[in-house]
């Protein structure tokens, strides 16, 4: 394929690798390889060397053309990476002739490129048959052209097709047994039977992510469920439509399942965090990670017994099945006990000078509280008293605490009944001109 300059036909794979990775923008001495080029006459390439890493980043670089097959063969006989999201690469023969000039491309990255009016060819696809992780976000390619790829490349185990706007999967009659991650986050799928169609695609799936779809619910029969990702350990639900306990519930006849991310969900909308967390694990008896933490066997104890309070005051009609299972599990548990740490009153000995009077105290109440309520409540003068606090039992060696921060809540001083306030006036400095 020939190379172009013309700027109005924008800009090739084989400009982008020389403008980026030039010498000037890599000097000598970063560890990273280099290709010594002849740069013949005519060629886009001007310097005579590179320094190309295995790993190439050619993201929003404007290509929309492949260049010189033989200089991309010549760039990236060790090429192992490619980035070419956020171009306007809208012809898969152009893409192809990359491809098939990177003998050991295993990473591509096509995301943010248009390709949903171009159907690649099965006759094309056959140059990425080495592939084993493919981006291919908002690009809005068709399920005919998804299908085409993975059915000729028979080591692809990571497969991207976020915001691609799909509400529906197209079946094909070949599946892709290789694939083990599988990302369709932010399309519109929202009906189950779409969902199943990717069990039958993709039946190695390790990993589903349907994160931003409104998937309803996880509707299937229990015999159809147990066998439709039979392999699959990690599920991303997050801001689905699931609205029925049964949805996460049907969760557990997936065989394998360990993981299940299932937040911003209208289920648990109603639930305090602690609720849902517990809930959701004690329906979950095979889930090692929920929302992204990992479970212990102490929380899992306490969410089931969590579960069985919740559910032991409803009407048994109401009971859900998982219920009974716990109780066979734990017996019946007795309500927990309702703790008030509310701090109590006490009443202590306010002492002032000869007088001795029993007050009652709030013990939420501050030190600056105790004083307006001691000046009020004894007849104190307004110019200014100091407060000490005497614990009864170790006076003899503790000896008087001042009670100087008027914001601090009197409960913290441990102050019990029959303790000690001793009340004596402020002595002002000759520099004091003010009272308390």
């Amino acid at each position: 394929m020939e190379s172009s300059s013309d700027e109005d036909e924008g800009r090739t794979f084989v400009q982008a690798i020389s403008e980026k990775y030039n010498p000037e923008n890599f000097p000598y001495g970063q560890g990273i390889g280099i290709v010594i080029l002849p740069s013949p006459p005519g060629s886009p390439v001007k310097a005579d060397r590179l320094f190309l890493p295995s790993i190439l980043v050619l993201n929003d670089c404007g290509i929309n053309k492949a260049g010189s097959r033989t200089d991309i063969a010549t760039f990236c006989a060790h090429i192992v990476e490619v980035d070419l999201s956020f171009n306007q690469l809208n012809d898969w023969g152009e893409i192809c002739t990359i491809v098939s000039n990177i003998p050991h491309l295993d990473f591509l990255n096509l995301s943010m490129n248009p390709l949903s009016s171009v159907e690649l060819e099965p006759s094309m696809a056959e140059v990425f048959f080495r592939v084993r992780h493919l981006i291919l976000n908002n690009t809005h390619i068709s399920w005919d052209s998804v299908h085409t790829l993975t059915q000729h490349t028979p080591e692809l185990e990571e497969l991207f097709l976020c915001m691609n706007g799909y509400n529906a999967v197209s079946a094909s009659q070949m599946s892709c047994t290789s694939l083990r991650l599988l990302q369709l986050t932010d399309n519109q799928l929202q009906e189950w039977g779409e969902v199943r169609k990717l069990g039958l695609l993709y039946p190695s799936l390790s990993t589903l992510v349907l994160a931003n779809n409104r998937v309803e619910s996880v509707g299937d029969s229990k015999e159809t469920l147990e066998g439709l990702f039979p392999n699959l350990h990690s599920i991303n639900l997050n801001n689905s439509g699931l609205s029925k306990w049964e949805d996460i519930e049907h969760l557990n006849l997936f065989p394998k399942l360990e993981k299940v991310t299932t937040q911003g969900i209208p289920l648990l909308q109603p639930y305090s965090q602690q609720e849902r967390r517990s809930l959701l694990l004690a329906r979950l008896p095979s889930v090692r990670v929920l929302n992204g933490s990992e479970v212990s066997d102490g929380e899992r104890e306490d969410a089931e017994r969590f579960f069985i309070r919740y559910y032991q005051d409803c009407p048994e009609q109401e009971r859900p099945e998982r219920y009974h299972i716990l109780v066979s599990k734990y017996g019946q548990l007795a309500p927990l006990a309702e703790i008030d740490l509310t701090p109590r009153g006490t009443t202590v000995d306010v002492r002032w000078g000869d007088r001795v009077e029993a007050v009652s105290l709030r013990l939420e109440q501050t030190v600056g509280d105790l004083k307006k309520q001691l000046r009020a409540l004894l007849h104190l003068p307004t110019n200014g008293i100091r407060l000490f606090y005497i614990n009864r039992e170790m006076c003899s060696v503790l000896g008087p605490e001042e009670l100087k921060c008027g914001c601090r809540a009197l409960h913290s001083y441990s102050i019990r009944d029959g303790d000690e306030i001793l009340v004596v006036p402020k002595v002002k400095s000759r520099c004091s001109s003010s009272d308390l």
